[in-house]
């Protein structure tokens, strides 16, 4: 009866660490270290079981943003959020879509830990302060000053995407082919003026270690990358063979269309995409496989 209690909540956990971590590897290793704190405590004394585990997950989450602070200040290059595929139904909520968003996860990356932890669970998951304050040991007044300041923080640093999934998913299959094409004109004429590439490798495959910035420069970065020559020096660094297959599947990441380069089946390279006014505002290029294996 415990485990059945603690597995009804586990998806609502898992996204709570996740967006609070920027990372699906820390939140599944956190939603492990709540079920042992579950499994340790009289469950028929707990009251309401789903905000008991929402508080001991988010509070173990604050504690791990805190510990791995330092880690990603030495990160190789630029640090992006670990991608995750999502499904999505027709029942869900556009917070939560939006919410998991890579684009607005990058902007949390800029919030303090105890700011970043309210705004997930009351701009995502629409708790009340009072509970939000339990969660993170302080009282509804802190609670609120934190999510307002952390409100404020997000909406002056929040990119403007397009919603139009059929139409994000459209511009991100040309962005391809003209990329693919070495279509250096085409590619120009599909990014806003000042677009911007941020790339991620972690130090274990080819990415630009800082922003590329500027229509041209970001087109002719990406024609490079896929010319043949590029794409051979990218897959000698991961150590995959040209002959085990190169694709390129368009599924749903972080809500939101996407680009996944796959060698053999094996994710190599994702590409998102903030898209506004039809014009491609920001790209972010993942290359870290550590980061794609969930993928």
């Amino acid at each position: 009866m415990t485990v059945e209690r603690f597995e009804e909540h586990r998806d609502l956990l898992t996204g709570v660490a996740y967006r609070i971590l920027g990372s699906a590897a820390d939140a599944e290793d956190v939603v492990q270290e709540a079920w042992l704190r579950w499994s340790g405590v009289d469950a028929d004394a707990v009251e309401n079981d789903r905000a008991y585990l929402i508080r001991v997950t988010t509070r173990l989450s604050v504690d791990r943003l805190r510990r791995i602070g330092a880690r990603r200040e030495s990160y190789v290059g630029e640090w992006l959020p670990e991608p995750v595929a999502t499904t999505l139904g027709v029942d869900d909520r556009v917070e939560l879509t939006t919410s998991v968003e890579l684009a607005l996860l990058v902007v949390l990356e800029t919030l303090s830990p105890l700011e970043r932890a309210v705004f997930v669970l009351r701009e995502a998951f629409g708790l009340p302060y009072a509970e939000i304050g339990e969660a993170i040991g302080r009282g509804e007044a802190a609670a609120r000053q934190l999510g307002r300041r952390a409100k404020r923080h997000v909406e002056e640093r929040r990119p403007r995407f397009d919603v139009d999934r059929a139409r994000r998913r459209e511009i991100t299959e040309r962005f391809v082919g003209a990329a693919a094409g070495g279509d250096l004109e085409g590619l120009i004429s599909m990014l806003a003026a000042d677009a911007t590439l941020v790339g991620d490798g972690g130090g274990k495959a080819k990415a630009p270690l800082r922003t590329v910035a500027g229509a041209r420069k970001v087109a002719r970065l990406l024609v490079s990358i896929a010319s043949e020559a590029g794409a051979q020096r990218f897959l000698d660094s991961i150590g995959v063979a040209a002959a085990d297959g190169i694709a390129v599947e368009f599924p749903e990441v972080n809500g939101a269309p996407a680009a996944v380069v796959t060698a053999g089946g094996r994710p190599i390279t994702l590409f998102s995409l903030v898209i506004s006014d039809g014009l491609i505002e920001t790209i972010y290029l993942v290359s870290n496989p550590e980061k794609l294996a969930r993928l």
